[in-house]
């Protein structure tokens, strides 16, 4: 893996933010900011071997700080939804903050994804190291982390998450990049096949009830390859409750690496494969994503999909799900990987 880096800019707060590209022998290049740990572009050769940037990011700083959406960040203490931002661990209850309809969501209002990290090359990965103080959004233990990227000559972009708490806490990361495996436009005819076969029942905040769904059938049954715009206009209730597809398939292989999903663009002739160790998938069609200014021109709705590998959203309300506690002293890791072929 070879490397470069470049001055992004700078934050409000005066802090030099720092771009590293990562490159390989094959064609591919990432370019990750210091700045959220964020994606803020991916080259990937398509079948011509032209190079498609298929996330959609920022030019500037300023944008990634002013513009919601989360684009290509790592997000943390928690991904997803906690409802009504409160939790009880260890008889004692802890309120969180507030920011998504009375809930909590992506780690609060100053979450992971907005404070410049510490980096360093170390061998074939870039890693990123960063401190969570104990309170921070509401959140026990002073929490110590990791985010190491590495990209092989496979055109798989490998991303590793590692940490360790002095208090029992949550702890569920994840990114968040945007795809479009055509660079630009409507990503309704890309294709998508999840590896699950249930997914998580929402309700009207886009919380999970604690029901699991089986996708055959619905609207939601991607377990073979489909168009994602096929059944997005259905008159279905978790469409509606989920404005359209914002929910977590629950990954049917028990292993501990597996698929998760499977993206295809047949204009561009690339596919990209998502693997991880973690038990679920958040697909989201970016319906919510308000018209604004990428970095090569005006992006919006339904523009991108998101992957977001995680433990299944507000876990710590449900007995059935799989648990975000970290336990004090423990050592959490998890890994997801994003493999490119062009055929």
């Amino acid at each position: 893996m070879k490397y470069e880096t470049s001055l992004f800019g700078t934050t409000k707060a005066g802090q030099q933010v720092t771009a590293y590209t990562l490159k390989n022998n094959s064609g591919m290049s990432v370019n990750i900011l210091d700045y959220g740990c964020t994606i803020q572009s991916m080259i990937v050769p398509d079948k011509w071997s032209r190079p498609v940037d298929v996330v959609l990011g920022y030019k500037t700083v300023a944008e990634y700080e002013e513009n919601g959406g989360f684009l290509g960040a790592f997000i943390g203490r928690v991904g997803n939804r906690i409802g009504k931002g409160s939790f009880e661990l260890n008889g004692k209850q802890y309120s969180l903050v507030l920011n998504d309809r009375g809930n909590h969501l992506h780690g609060g209002t100053i979450g992971f994804d907005k404070k410049v990290y510490k980096a360093a090359v170390v061998g074939d990965e870039l890693v990123f190291s960063g401190m969570s103080p104990d309170g921070e959004e509401g959140y026990p233990g002073n929490l110590n982390f990791t985010v190491r990227y590495r990209l092989d000559d496979d055109n798989t972009l490998h991303i590793s998450y590692s940490a360790v708490s002095d208090k029992d806490t949550l702890f569920n990361p994840t990114n968040h990049s945007y795809f479009n495996l055509a660079g630009s436009g409507s990503v309704m005819d890309h294709e998508l096949q999840i590896f699950a076969r249930q997914f998580c029942v929402n309700d009207e905040n886009c919380l999970p009830t604690g029901e699991l769904m089986n996708m055959e059938g619905s609207p939601f049954d991607f377990t073979h390859s489909k168009k994602i715009g096929t059944d997005i206009q259905q008159p279905d209730a978790q469409l509606r409750a989920g404005n359209v597809y914002d929910h977590n398939f629950c990954l049917s292989d028990p292993a501990a690496w597996k698929t998760a999903a499977k993206l295809s663009c047949a204009e561009t002739g690339i596919t990209m494969w998502c693997c991880t160790t973690l038990p679920g998938v958040q697909f989201y069609s970016a319906n919510g994503l308000t018209e604004r200014q990428g970095k090569y021109g005006p992006i919006g709705r339904r523009e991108a999909v998101c992957l977001e590998t995680q433990v299944w959203p507000d876990a710590i309300h449900h007995d059935n799900f799989p648990s975000p506690v970290l336990k004090a002293g423990d050592m959490y890791l998890s890994q997801t990987a994003y493999h490119f072929e062009n055929a």
